[in-house]
């Protein structure tokens, strides 16, 4: 977007594994719910050693996000391997491997920016004492690359060392990282085999419908522990928000009771969603809120019994009890009754702090309009739409007016693809924050298929000259 005038790229990001597929004119490197074809290719003992060599065996397609890393532009996948991408034209320029320099195994595809340019994010390491959750510091670096002075300023024991938790994301406070470790996992035998036979990743995955979901609340400061909440079992993409309110952490996260709509993303069961009257059941996430105390019991008798209700705070139903455990468990409270997923906030100004409103699309598939993008007021418990028939807009993107009034003060932007017949037009969609009306759209006409797009970011033309 530039002097009143709109744009559109769309370009394949070069990836090694793009390049592979390409030219043996198929899938030959597994990806994350694809099993590979044998690569005609390779010989039968090149096949083989592929299998002991990471960067070989497991694609490097960065198909999930991107962010502002210094004054650049990365896309990111959950392999710690990310691709710079030119902002102009969106050429492929340099692959980053994160691995290679930090040891991290993986790494989540939303870290946060802090605003004095600082950014965070959190992977997993292997260390003597077994696999741990880690927290990677990406310091500002005006002499030089921002990933070399990269270090891991947190870590934390993982609670099945067979079974590392798969996170999509984390939350970051003022003071505190928030690790929500739900009971899905990765198995690891599973993955090692998976790898002998093209195994693609969802295969690995195991979802432990009897155990906790774990909430570790770590000091941001000195990289320690410092708490370890319980919750029932849930599934999780996007946590919404999180911040600091009266000696609590208020915890806002788009749930699911279990991972069933993982499965529901595969090709032939799309095709099959309107003769099947569960497919609806599995999307219907909830966005709710969790209230962690974060003062201690001890020296406090009065701040609770067994089963007692910790929180006293006048804004949230949320509960926390001592249980039988010692462990403090936390019941969370519904914020409204619609799906939402791909949360945004305004993220420059509240990302770790207290906030009113988010925006998202809606993952209630059996809407009239599927894929209506909603604005939720958290303290009226109300909510604004926007839809359109046979129209899937992508991740709402809040923009903020130069001199803001208010935390909506501003515009919220999506893209647009239309289904059926459609296949060959996009739009870019521009709604006013406040009211939830439409008050632009460029629309374009293309000479290919448009993809949906998944995740975005908003990059300023003043400050990234790109936007």
């Amino acid at each position: 977007i530039d002097n009143g005038q709109v744009s559109y790229q769309c370009r394949f990001l070069e990836s090694e594994s793009f390049k592979k597929n390409h030219i043996a004119k198929r899938i030959v490197v597994t990806e994350f719910g694809t099993r590979a074809i044998p690569d005609p290719c390779q010989s039968i003992f090149s096949r083989a050693a592929s299998i002991f060599e990471a960067g070989r065996s497991i694609s490097d397609n960065p198909m999930i996000s991107i962010y502002p890393f210094g004054d650049e532009f990365y896309a990111l996948t959950e392999t710690p391997i990310m691709y710079r991408i030119d902002k102009n034209n969106l050429e492929t320029i340099e692959k980053v491997e994160i691995g290679k320099k930090l040891g991290v195994v993986s790494h989540s595809s939303h870290p946060h920016i802090a605003q004095n340019g600082t950014i965070y994010n959190m992977g997993m390491i292997i260390t003597l004492n077994g696999p741990q959750y880690c927290v990677v510091k990406f310091p500002p670096n005006k002499n030089g690359n921002v990933f070399d002075l990269a270090t891991i300023v947190a870590k934390i024991p993982v609670r099945w060392p067979l079974n590392p938790c798969y996170m999509h994301t984390f939350g970051m406070t003022k003071n505190y990282f928030v690790i929500v470790e739900q009971p899905l996992s990765i198995s690891v035998p599973q993955m090692l085999k998976g790898r002998m036979c093209a195994d693609p990743m969802i295969n690995c995955l195991r979802w432990f419908k009897n155990q906790m979901t774990f909430i570790y609340v770590i000091n941001k400061a000195n990289g320690k522990l410092e708490k370890i909440f319980k919750a029932q079992p849930f599934f999780y993409l996007h946590i919404i928000n999180q911040y600091e309110k009266q000696h609590h952490i208020i915890l806002d996260i788009c749930c699911y009771r279990d991972p069933a709509m993982v499965k529901c993303m595969y090709i032939n069961t799309m095709k099959q969603m309107q003769f099947d009257k569960n497919y609806a059941t599995m999307f219907r996430g909830r966005p709710i809120r969790f209230a962690l105390p974060l003062q201690d019991k001890q020296g406090n008798e009065k701040l609770g019994q067994i089963n007692e209700n910790l929180i006293k705070l006048s804004f949230t139903n949320a509960w926390a009890y001592y249980g039988n455990d010692g462990f403090i468990n936390v019941i969370p409270e519904q914020l409204y009754d619609i799906g939402c997923e791909t949360p945004t906030i305004n993220y420059r100004k509240h990302l770790g702090k207290p906030y009113r409103y988010f925006y998202a699309i809606s993952s209630d598939v059996d809407l009239k309009n599927p894929g209506t993008l909603i604005k939720v007021d958290i303290e009226s418990k109300s909510i604004k739409t926007w839809n359109e028939f046979n129209c899937y807009p992508s991740e709402p993107i809040f923009v903020s007016k130069p001199n803001p009034q208010s935390e909506d003060d501003g515009v919220v932007l999506s893209s647009l693809v239309w289904g059926r017949r459609s296949t060959h037009k996009v739009a870019l969609l521009i709604l006013c924050a406040k009211t939830w009306r439409e008050i632009g759209r460029c629309s374009f006409k293309t000479p290919g298929p448009v993809p949906k797009c998944l995740h975005g970011w908003f990059a300023n033309h003043r400050k990234d000259k790109s936007s």
